[in-house]
């Protein structure tokens, strides 16, 4: 009897998952924060323009894109580690915060760009989509022109920023803080940026078509895509395995961006993905239309280790209905 009702219960996972009835549970796991920094040379006048301009129309964000919703005046001032750009700071205390520091000399409107150019991410990803809405928002409602841009990561977004290549750019809390103190991935402190504003949590989303993955120890020996070299999304990965004891040479590590990883794993050329993005993202909406999605959560234990490790993470949990 027993046996049968085994074999009955497995039949039933498997006609749920052919019929694409299966719904996915709430997943627990951790996050960073989205944060816009900008070139220390940017006026006043202009980051004050851009900050102002979403903030005093939340409701028309929000409406363009769902992650408006997420936005708040205290979270976006709530940054301690890294100074504030003059502009930003002046406008939050207008509505009554004071930030924790603000960059000296910053706004001084060294940097003569009739546009300003913001450096967001992969076009599969969450920074490109809202920071295309920001951008052609503030545009359209402000004196102050920005054009969005696709960009290669927080890393390379803040060296970019710092080379004057662009003036605004996204870039997860944990990524910008190493930059700030020259720590992590970068070997020197990076100079000439100060914070706009914190926006959003990302959340550590890894990815599976295998339902027999449940825990990140079962990454164990199998193909994971760890995001581009370099990317903050690699050293969200390699903390992530390190708080469950393996390392990268514990699994077979593919260096992909967000679009590049689902597409593998339609094609079964790697077991998991690791996708750090405000959920729902977009690269993983996509890959739901047509297949049966898995998000790997973390215990609580491990948790609790990963944040005694890195401070720079929270701990967050993703409704079953995300996806």
């Amino acid at each position: 009897m027993k046996k049968i009702f085994s074999v009955l219960l497995a039949l039933s996972l498997v006609l749920a998952l052919a019929s694409g009835a299966f719904a996915m549970e709430d997943t627990d796991t951790v996050a960073v924060g989205a944060v816009v920094i900008a070139a220390d040379g940017v006026s006043e006048d202009a980051i004050y323009a851009f900050v102002s301009t979403i903030f005093e129309n939340l409701d028309a964000v929000s409406e363009a894109h769902a992650k408006g919703l997420e936005l708040s005046l205290e979270n976006a001032a709530s940054i301690t580690d890294v100074p504030y750009h003059p502009g930003a700071a002046k406008y939050f205390a207008e509505k009554g915060i004071d930030v924790a520091s603000v960059k000296e000399g910053a706004g001084d409107g060294s940097v003569k760009a009739k546009k300003l150019t913001f450096a967001t991410g992969g076009e599969a990803g969450t920074y490109y989509a809202f920071g295309s809405v920001l951008a052609q928002f503030v545009t359209n409602n402000s004196d102050t022109a920005v054009t969005a841009v696709v960009g290669n990561g927080s890393k390379s977004n803040v060296e970019d920023l710092a080379a004057g290549d662009v003036q605004l750019a996204f870039c997860q809390s944990d990524v910008m803080s190493y930059a700030y103190q020259g720590k992590s991935l970068f070997e020197e402190n990076v100079e000439g940026f100060s914070v706009v504003a914190n926006l959003y949590l990302e959340q550590v989303q890894i990815v599976t078509l295998d339902p027999s993955i449940t825990s990140v120890a079962d990454l164990k020996g199998k193909t994971v895509s760890i995001g581009a070299l370099g990317s903050g999304v690699y050293f969200n990965a390699i903390d992530a395995l390190t708080a469950y004891g393996l390392t990268e040479a514990d699994i077979t590590p593919v260096y992909q961006s967000f679009g590049d990883s689902t597409e593998s794993l339609k094609d079964g050329k790697i077991d998991a993905a690791f996708i750090v993005a405000g959920a729902p993202t977009t690269a993983i909406t996509d890959l739901a239309q047509g297949k049966n999605v898995f998000l790997v959560g973390f215990d609580a234990e491990h948790t609790a280790a990963l944040i005694e490790m890195s401070p720079y993470y929270t701990a967050v949990t993703i409704p079953g209905d995300t996806y």
